[in-house]
């Protein structure tokens, strides 16, 4: 049997027993050298007072022991509930005092993780009941098209016109779909941005060709200011996707005629990339929220798309060490600032 198996019960008996015995044994030894009846009954007597005492000492701290643990598990069961906060012990040189500290630390880690755990599954509610939302007028509009054109006659005209709305809805869908996979992808970090040296202006490039059409349609002027050969440390690919969503909303709302403006400045630890326009401008109070997944000010719900482009562009942004900021004022156009470090 190993010693950890042995109970507390029997450690006592046994030192109680190996104790008599060895106080006897000695008695009785002095008992034959010496012939003396009262050594051997001074010894037997000692043997008793041992044995009281030992039996003392040891009920003492076998009900010092049960306190111990009573109050530990007390503790231990207020950590589990996180009813209330485990108290620091007086005395800090006492056994439980050490115990209780690092308990302390162990409720705050505890802690922290359920904060953690609600705060994401928090997210989660949220970001169900955003998809949600986003799905339901699309998903509305297909059944109500698709059971006219099944339940009722329709010209040829209309059908294509029933059809091309399908198809809006659709490509919809897949945008709203395609945002959102790479918006989780990118945020538990199945995506890893490589930052490799190239030019600025090759990613400014890949960014305007996808607005150029929009721009040209609604009559918006757009110009690039950015240093020859300015070369720095991104991921080309990505960064390029967040300029776009920057431009590809200022197109969105800014009215025909107007114009945006890509201007880049060199600071000391970053290069900073304003991305301004003439358009409505963006409330104070809106400022501070107009990052959020989906969000969506009232007045542009006309407006086509989900409002995932300034989440997404702030993740990539994030994602490679820098920040960004939103300067306007309502009438008077905005300008988003990204901030990329050198390296």
């Amino acid at each position: 049997m190993s010693g950890g198996q042995i109970s507390v019960k029997r450690v006592f008996l046994l030192t109680c027993g190996g104790a008599a015995a060895s106080m006897l044994a000695v008695c009785a030894a002095l008992f034959a050298v010496t012939g003396q009846a009262w050594v051997l009954a001074g010894g037997i007597l000692l043997t008793g007072c041992a044995l009281g005492w030992l039996s003392l000492l040891t009920l003492f701290f076998g009900r010092r022991l049960s306190a111990f643990t009573g109050e530990l598990c007390r503790v231990m069961d207020q950590m589990i509930s996180g009813s209330e906060e485990p108290v620091r012990a007086a005395d800090t040189e006492t056994l439980f005092a050490r115990i209780s500290s690092r308990l302390l630390r162990l409720y705050g880690i505890m802690q922290e993780s359920r904060r953690r755990v609600d705060a994401e599954r928090q997210e989660l509610q949220m970001l169900v009941s955003d998809v949600s939302h986003q799905v339901k007028t699309p998903v509305s509009n297909l059944k109500m098209v698709t059971d006219t054109l099944l339940e009722q006659p329709v010209t040829e005209e209309q059908r294509r016109e029933f059809l091309q709305g399908i198809r809006s809805q659709t490509d919809k869908l897949e945008f709203l779909f395609q945002s959102l996979v790479r918006a989780s992808r990118l945020e538990i970090g199945t995506i890893r941005l490589e930052k490799r040296e190239g030019p600025l202006i090759d990613t400014l490039a890949m960014a305007c060709s996808g607005i150029v059409y929009a721009a040209e349609k609604k009559g918006i002027s757009v110009t690039v200011d950015c240093p020859d050969g300015l070369r720095l440390f991104h991921d080309s690919k990505w960064t390029a996707e967040a300029l776009f969503n920057l431009l590809d909303n200022a197109v969105k709302y800014t009215p025909a005629g107007g114009a945006i403006r890509v201007l880049v400045g060199q600071w000391e630890m970053y290069v900073k990339l304003d991305v301004s326009d003439t358009g409505k401008g963006i409330p104070e109070s809106n400022q501070a929220a107009i990052f959020r997944r989906f969000y969506r000010e009232e007045e542009v719900h006309d407006e086509q798309g989900v409002g995932i482009g300034l989440f997404l562009a702030r993740e990539i942004v994030t994602k490679q060490g820098g920040y960004m900021k939103v300067t306007s004022e309502a009438g008077k156009g905005s300008t988003f600032s990204v901030f990329l470090p050198w390296r």
